[in-house]
């Protein structure tokens, strides 16, 4: 299996960390080049509506993840997801939320651990 780490897209990532950007929507102000994004999959992000309803409230993120994870039950991009992971070991999911503790990228993450424990 591999490691999956999360951090924001504005931060580097360690030498040979395959970057997934895990958003919908391309993040502001930066470049495809500074991003260094090796795939961004942007059907794995939570829909418009859901991100719309969560609006980063931390007060909502359980109910977000948990509306989000019935989002992701047998969907195409999880799979991506997962082969991704499995294909290039060092992994970080990158978001560009400001909140590092309630984002999509941290359900994802917890996701994929439960899946390979």
């Amino acid at each position: 299996m591999g490691t999956v780490n999360v951090r924001r897209v504005y931060e580097s990532s360690p030498a040979g960390a395959f970057r997934i950007l895990v958003d919908r929507v391309w993040p502001r102000g930066l470049t495809k080049e500074k991003a260094e994004v090796g795939l961004w999959l942007k059907e794995v992000a939570p829909s418009t509506e859901l991100r719309k309803w969560f609006a980063h409230d931390p007060d909502r993120f359980e109910e977000f993840a948990e509306r989000y994870r019935q989002e992701l039950e047998g969907s195409e991009a999880l799979e991506q997801l997962k082969d991704a992971v499995a294909e290039h070991g060092q992994v970080d999911l990158v978001y560009s939320a400001h909140d590092e503790e309630h984002n999509q990228a941290v359900v994802l993450q917890d996701l994929l651990a439960e899946r390979r424990g």
